[in-house]
């Protein structure tokens, strides 16, 4: 099940922070850090969302973070154990927390950076659109949320405006159907599958041309 986390969930911050933590390393890839004290702040807030199974054991994880005084928002730190990936629960989470954010924020912009084509995926079925970075918030709290990431050193080369991560938003005053940016986002899988490969490329050769000057 998947529901709104509340103060009887705590208990689970810690391993929530060390699944984040030994995914990211897995995966190869920066990911803003995360100590159990801000997720166990999160879930107090009524900011979270986590998924059980019937006996209580912990199976995810995602929480609601406001940037630019409530103008923009962003689910973070989606996690999934791994005995429960890909099985569709990444998708449900997203889901709830899609929602929540919307009735906690129902003016705001709902973000996101991603290099999963699969999250992606996930963003278009919810009405998510891909844009540039100078759509995202500019708060300078958020972008310091990347420092722990490998690609950090190309982001901030980039003046913030480009990365290996695909910008993707929400915006409740301007935005299509979820149901037409879906199709939209099927038709184009394989353009933005090769634009993720080529961005891959660009940010492998730009990081041995850094390498080189330092």
């Amino acid at each position: 099940m998947v529901l709104v986390a509340g103060s009887h969930h705590a208990s689970y911050a810690h391993t929530i922070c060390e699944e984040m933590a030994a995914s990211a390393k897995a995966r190869g890839t920066g990911i803003a850090k995360r100590t159990p004290e801000y997720v166990e702040k999160k879930i107090l807030e009524g900011k979270a969302v986590i998924a059980l199974t019937g006996d209580g054991e912990w199976a995810g994880f995602c929480y609601i973070e406001s940037w630019g005084h409530g103008e923009y928002v962003a689910n973070s730190g989606l996690i999934v154990a791994p005995q429960f990936r890909k099985s569709g629960l990444a998708k449900q989470i997203k889901k709830r927390i899609f929602e929540l954010s919307k009735t906690l924020y129902p003016e705001s912009k709902i973000f996101g950076l991603t290099t999963g084509l699969a999250v992606m995926k996930i963003n278009s079925d919810l009405g998510y659109e891909p844009v540039t970075y100078a759509e995202l918030t500019q708060d300078d709290a958020f972008w310091a949320g990347c420092t722990s990431c490998v690609n950090y050193e190309i982001l901030m080369s980039k003046g913030r405006m480009n990365c290996l991560c695909t910008a993707m938003l929400y915006d409740p005053k301007d935005h299509f159907p979820p149901e037409v940016t879906a199709r939209q986002f099927k038709k184009k899988a394989k353009i933005y599958e090769r634009l993720l490969r080529i961005k891959k490329l660009l940010i492998k050769k730009t990081k041995v041309l850094v390498s080189l000057t330092w």
